[in-house]
C-alpha cells in the first residue's frame, strides 16, 4: 500500500479523522506496517502499551479474559488509549487470519499533536464528550439498579 492508501485508511477511523489530512499524512509516513499469520498475537493483556494499531486487512479477536470479546476488522483502531497515555494492555489481541496493522507509536502520535494544536484540541474535545457520555450512562445504569 502507498502512503495515500494508508492516509485513506486512517481517515476511516473516527478518532483519527478528527486530526485532519496533514496530521494523518504525518502518521502514515511515521508509522510501520506489521503482518500477522492466523493465531499470531498482536499483544497480550498486561504488556506495556506504547502504540495503537489500525487494522489494514484481516481481523483480530480482542478478549479481556473475563467475558468481553470483540472482533476488529479493517479500519478499526485497537489500543486507542495507548496513543495518549502510558498503560498496561487490558486485553489480548490475536489474528483470526492473515492480517496486517499500521502501528502508530505513542511518541509519534504526541509529536503530531504537538505540531498541530488545532488537531489536539479537536481530539481533546472528542475525549471530553465521550467521557461525559460514559459518566451519564453510568449514572443512568446506577439509577436503574437501585430501583
Amino acid at each position: 500500500m502507498s502512503i495515500e492508501d494508508d492516509v485513506a485508511l486512517l481517515e476511516r477511523v473516527p478518532t483519527l479523522r478528527l486530526l485532519g489530512s496533514a496530521a494523518l499524512r504525518m502518521l502514515a509516513i511515521g508509522s510501520e506496517l506489521r503482518n500477522f499469520g492466523r493465531g499470531d498475537v498482536l499483544f497480550n493483556a498486561g504488556e506495556d502499551a506504547d502504540a495503537g494499531f489500525v487494522v489494514q486487512r484481516g481481523a483480530f479477536r480482542i478478549e479481556d479474559g473475563i467475558s468481553a470479546e470483540i472482533v476488529a476488522g479493517p479500519g478499526t483502531l485497537i489500543g486507542e488509549l495507548a496513543l495518549v497515555v502510558a498503560m498496561k494492555r487490558p486485553s489480548t489481541a490475536v489474528a483470526l487470519d492473515h492480517s496486517a496493522v499500521i502501528r502508530i507509536p505513542r511518541s509519534l502520535f504526541a509529536r503530531v499533536l504537538e505540531s498541530d494544536p488545532a488537531a489536539a484540541r479537536r481530539l481533546r474535545d472528542e475525549f471530553a464528550t465521550r467521557t461525559s457520555q460514559i459518566a451519564s450512562d453510568i449514572l443512568m445504569a446506577g439509577g436503574k439498579l437501585s430501583t
